[in-house]
């Protein structure tokens, strides 16, 4: 990921005058129908990225939104009062996973090897993760047990791709 204003995207021809006004709207759009989808069930979109691309021409969204690694979301109920405290927000996100690994000597540098996850850790991710699944949309999650958990999801994005032809 690059930082770069909108200035410099469009004075590097990055994109046309056109393509950025969609993609601002766009964006907002997608940003807001993420905002209204976490408050009905009591939280705040922080922030998040969106990746896009060009696909016949046409902006099309290429990633997953509004999930864990895309996003941070704060706890609604008892926001304003931490605020004011000074106090850290309830969150749901990957950060966690992040401070684990920086407490662990890992910052991702080129060559750095990741530390290996323990099982206590990684039940920790799944409950996290499926905390917020449960959380955003209001639905119990359905654990999967299929012994080929890569197959079923390649059977899926061929079953997707095969309808979306074009």
């Amino acid at each position: 990921d690059e930082d770069i204003s909108p200035d410099d995207i469009l004075a590097r021809g990055i994109v046309s005058e056109e393509l950025w006004a969609e993609l601002v709207r766009v964006t907002r759009a997608l940003f807001q129908r993420g905002t209204d989808m976490a408050a009905e069930q009591g939280l705040i979109l922080v922030d998040t990225k969106y990746e896009f691309g060009l696909r016949n021409g046409v902006l099309t969204l290429i990633d997953e939104i509004h999930t864990p690694d895309s996003s941070r979301y704060f706890y609604a109920d008892g926001y304003g009062a931490r605020q004011a405290a000074g106090e850290p927000q309830k969150q749901l996100s990957k950060e966690f996973v992040r401070e684990w690994l920086m407490s662990h000597d890992f910052m991702g540098l080129d060559g750095q090897t990741p530390p290996e996850m323990d099982d206590a850790f990684l039940a920790t991710v799944t409950q996290r993760y499926v905390e917020l699944y449960e959380k955003v949309t209001g639905k119990t999650f359905q654990g999967d047990s299929t012994a080929d958990p890569h197959g079923r999801i390649a059977e899926a994005v061929e079953a997707w791709l095969s309808q979306h032809k074009g």
